[in-house]
């Protein structure tokens, strides 16, 4: 591989194998290199290759900011957690993490205490990566010189809820995650009950808001289902239609969009059959 560009005596960009650039990251690997020489590929301790066309020298510098060990250590502790080969080799993600590790730590260091919102929506709406989040909090514990605060587990489960999203922006959801509760509120006065957020019927139902924010950040709503199918749907749940008419109502309003027709009626169905009112 040969070296296009020096950020740090941490942190290189070079043309890969295939002729790509991709960020190489290991200690003392830029140390008097130039651009043109070989990378020594025995200092390599990490590749990043950038995705979804996110400029490669912006993704470098944001890397050579962050210390080397806090890298290591966040993929480490990625990897004990269970977290997959999807998400380790995530350079957003891990990117993402070892940045919010980076400033914990600092903020740790100044005694500096910080509250994050949404402690009890993210633990409800989001166990899977809220479980994960605090495995990985108890994995950075024990590898890092400070103690992080609990407080911190919410954070990370939200770095792990906007991979989804690929955005590398946590401001998108945050708004998704306080928008669900919003509709699962109309939902319960809709219908008058109070639906068990940690039931299985009511994850899927967030699955598929989540899913659905996906669509509308891609600007990819379904527009194009099959009409016989969208009527009997339709025709099948007119109480989870007038609910969804106005879940969609509040999309539009918090997400400054509009919600296609056939969006609506998903939401319908999902809304009969989460509320125990499917046929």
């Amino acid at each position: 591989m040969e070296i296009l560009r020096v950020f740090n005596n941490n942190v290189v960009l070079a043309k890969g194998g295939d002729g790509g650039e991709v960020i190489l990251t290991g200690r003392g690997l830029g140390f008097q290199a130039k651009p043109g020489q070989t990378v020594d590929e025995s200092k390599v301790v990490r590749t990043f290759v950038p995705l979804d066309g996110r400029d490669p020298d912006h993704l470098a510098q944001m890397l050579a900011d962050i210390p080397p060990e806090i890298i290591r250590v966040v993929v480490e502790s990625m990897q004990e957690t269970g977290l997959g080969e999807r998400e380790t080799g995530s350079t957003t993600l891990v990117m993402a993490l070892s940045d919010h590790v980076a400033n914990a730590v600092e903020r740790v260091r100044r005694g500096i205490d910080i509250t994050y919102p949404l402690l009890g929506e993210v633990s409800n709406l989001y166990p899977q990566e809220y479980a994960q989040g605090r495995a990985m909090l108890a994995s950075l514990n024990a590898r890092l010189d400070v103690t992080l605060p609990d407080g911190e587990a919410t954070a990370l489960a939200m770095h792990l809820v906007n991979a989804g999203f690929a955005t590398g922006d946590l401001s998108y959801t945050y708004t998704m995650t306080g928008v669900i509760q919003q509709l699962l509120d109309i939902i319960d006065h809709s219908y008058g009950i109070t639906l068990d957020r940690g039931s299985v019927n009511v994850g899927r139902f967030i699955t598929h808001l989540r899913y659905l924010f996906v669509r509308i950040h891609q600007h990819q709503q379904l527009t194009d289902e099959p009409a016989p199918v969208m009527k009997v749907i339709r025709e099948s749940y007119p109480a989870a239609l007038r609910c969804a008419r106005t879940i969609a109502s509040l999309l539009e309003l918090r997400l400054d969009t509009d919600i296609s027709d056939d969006e609506i009626a998903y939401l319908a169905m999902h809304v009969a059959r989460v509320t125990g009112h499917a046929s």
